[in-house]
């Protein structure tokens, strides 16, 4: 039989290309949240020393500056997807983006130390019921798993050129306007994008009338909150403090809460029988080394630019953006390169590539000039760039109706992950800097040995998250269809 092809001028095609336009100003509209978002959390610390000449703050008063909206953030992350799966996701986003919006206006007026806290606090709320969302949107706009990767590649994309330019706008706002901009920035970018968001995201999640569930929330909130709040005071006022103490065992103990209230659930908030899923607990593993490396080694390097290499704010903040670009170029291709050879082989190779050039890092000395840290860096933004796939995955083999809770475990994961980053690599390299001034070694030769051995530390471990991604995503297939190879996840 021979097969004729029929052309049939169909109304539904001008339908299909309306709704394709209408998805991709839903991934433009959650991209530019995300980009904003992403820029306030790093933007700030170029300028801190700015804030605290201005403002004549405390040691303690600067900390706070920084980690109220950490804090906050991580804290109520799962419970703004839960919020976001209860009440609607565009609802949420709305409510989270003007939150975040009018709070940067009003961090950007503060004048003095105790409304500058507040306000970042009060960003951080925001951020924690607007960034959940994000993901979201996008996972439940975009159903065919091959589009659905690329949507998560440019968002990914967006987020890397948001950590290239944070560092470099934040220095030159602090060094050649004023610190306060750093906050107004925030806010045509948020206007503009509120007024995107009425008119291109659905209405999205709510179909059907769920409950809260208290319980959940307030123990996973008290959880997370005790955590982060015991990984940011650790350092300052030392591991064995009651307070840090105190924070870890309320932690534990509101974690313990929050598994058994979610067994007991006929709605839990979030499904513990996900982590029987290799490919979903082996994913979460995998991104939290990745976050654990990347995060740690990107605040402890920009330390050894400024301190070490006696580079300027302004060109610290340049120094990354050829790796935060390539991470976007990486990322904008991870989708393709994945579909072609296997996520597992895409991502798992891609950490080790990424492992290895953080470890590099290490090869640098205090004579080491501008264009002799590329390499490294392009290593690292590449790398990075091509483990975008694990984050699809990993909203892949989540249930659609609790997408804003799947989006929460990913930014939740991965923050607490890179908390952690921080906190490690800076005990490591603190406790080898010690052992080194002991030796009669210099201040700066102490403080490079340490750095040097938490690079490759940081290193192995995002290279040792390649080999769990190999393994635990080697449980999806590609299926070819007509529409291209789609991924198929078997938990």
């Amino acid at each position: 039989m021979t097969a004729v092809a029929i052309t049939i001028d169909s109304p539904l095609e001008p339908l299909a290309t309306q709704r394709s336009s209408a998805r991709l100003w839903t991934l433009i509209t959650v991209s530019l949240a995300t980009f904003m978002t992403y820029l306030d959390n790093n933007i700030i610390n170029v300028a801190i020393p700015t804030i605290q000449r201005d403002l004549h703050l405390t040691e303690s008063g600067i900390e706070w500056v920084v980690s109220s909206y950490i804090l906050v953030f991580a804290a109520l992350l799962l419970a703004g997807g839960r919020l976001a799966d209860v009440f609607g996701l565009r609802r949420l986003f709305m409510v989270g983006l003007g939150l975040f919006t009018l709070s940067s206006l009003l961090a950007g007026l503060s004048g003095s130390v105790d409304f500058l806290i507040a306000f970042r606090a009060l960003q951080g709320l925001g951020a924690a019921l607007l960034t959940p969302t994000t993901l979201a949107i996008i996972s439940a706009s975009y159903r065919d798993p091959k589009e659905q990767a690329g949507a998560v590649a440019t968002w990914s994309a967006v987020g890397a050129l948001a950590l290239a330019f944070g560092p470099l706008l934040g220095g030159f706002l602090s060094e050649d306007l004023s610190w306060h901009w750093i906050f107004f920035i925030n806010v045509p970018i948020g206007l503009a994008t509120l007024a995107l968001s009425y008119r291109t995201v659905p209405e999205l999640g709510a179909r059907q009338r769920r409950r809260l569930d208290w319980a959940g929330v307030l123990s996973s909130t008290l959880a997370l909150g005790g955590l982060t709040y015991g990984l940011i005071q650790g350092p300052q006022v030392g591991w064995g403090s009651l307070s840090v103490l105190a924070s870890f065992a309320l932690a534990a103990l509101a974690g313990l809460i929050f598994v058994l209230v979610e067994r007991s659930q006929a709605d839990p908030m979030v499904d513990l029988s996900l982590l029987r899923s290799r490919t979903f607990t082996g994913g979460v593993v995998a991104l939290m080394l990745w976050a654990f490396g990347l995060f740690g080694i990107y605040f402890f390097t920009s330390i050894y630019l400024q301190n070490v290499l006696h580079f300027s704010a302004i060109k610290a903040g340049v120094a990354f953006v050829p790796m935060a670009v390539l991470m976007a170029a990486g990322a904008s291709l991870s989708d393709r390169v994945a579909a072609a050879v296997g996520a597992y082989r895409s991502v798992g190779l891609a950490m080790l590539l990424m492992g290895g050039g953080i470890a590099s890092v290490g090869l640098l000395g205090t004579g080491a000039r501008f264009w002799e840290l590329m390499p490294s860096f392009a290593v690292i933004g590449i790398g990075g760039g091509l483990t975008i796939p694990l984050t699809a995955t990993i909203l892949g083999v989540l249930p659609e109706d609790r997408s804003g809770v799947a989006s929460a475990v990913f930014n939740a994961s991965r923050e607490v992950a890179g908390l952690l980053g921080i906190t490690v690599i800076g005990v490591v390299l603190s406790a080898r800097r010690t052992a080194e001034l002991r030796l009669g070694r210099g201040p700066v030769t102490a403080y490079l040995d340490g750095f040097h051995l938490a690079v490759v530390v940081a290193g192995i471990l995002v290279a040792s998250g390649g080999v769990v991604a190999w393994l635990a995503l080697r449980s999806t297939r590609r299926v070819a269809t007509e529409a291209g190879p789609v991924l198929q996840l078997a938990a």
